[in-house]
């Protein structure tokens, strides 16, 4: 059982702002390509310049998500690691302890942040993690 404060709530070890500012990053980065092609109306074309202007915003949202990971601490890195798990169905809430632990070795060398934008829907993932622990990340305000 995750550890809990006085007030009875689940303590994740990182706020639920964070993972709401993370989610949304990793959304944006990783949202479908689908109907950003047209659909398959051959008349449809991109312009060239909206193509890389689309990338360079992909990239620098990318860069933030990155660098956003970087700057949290072990304890908050490790946590996010083990959210995904849990919303992945690799652990549950019951198993929050050994998934922690083992966030914690799996985030040894301070890698968190190139693991986590490597998780296909990641902020999904995070979501469905929070939601394991009856929280949610669409009630902090944003």
């Amino acid at each position: 059982m995750p550890p809990q404060d006085e007030d009875d709530e689940v303590d994740l070890g990182v706020s639920l702002e964070v993972i709401a500012t993370i989610v949304d990053l990793a959304n944006a980065v990783q949202s479908p390509e689908e109907g950003t092609m047209g659909d398959g109306d051959e008349d449809e074309e991109l312009d060239d310049d909206e193509d890389s202007d689309d990338l360079a915003d992909e990239d620098a949202t990318l860069d933030m998500l990155t660098e956003y990971i970087d700057e949290l601490n072990e304890d908050q890195q490790a946590a996010l690691i083990a959210l995904a798990w849990v919303g992945r169905g690799d652990y549950d809430a019951e198993g929050w302890d050994e998934a922690l632990k083992l966030a914690y070795e799996r985030n040894a060398k301070g890698t968190a942040a190139e693991y986590l934008v490597d998780m296909q829907g990641l902020g999904d993932l995070l979501s469905e993690g929070v939601a394991a622990f009856g929280l949610s990340v669409e009630e902090v305000e944003r």
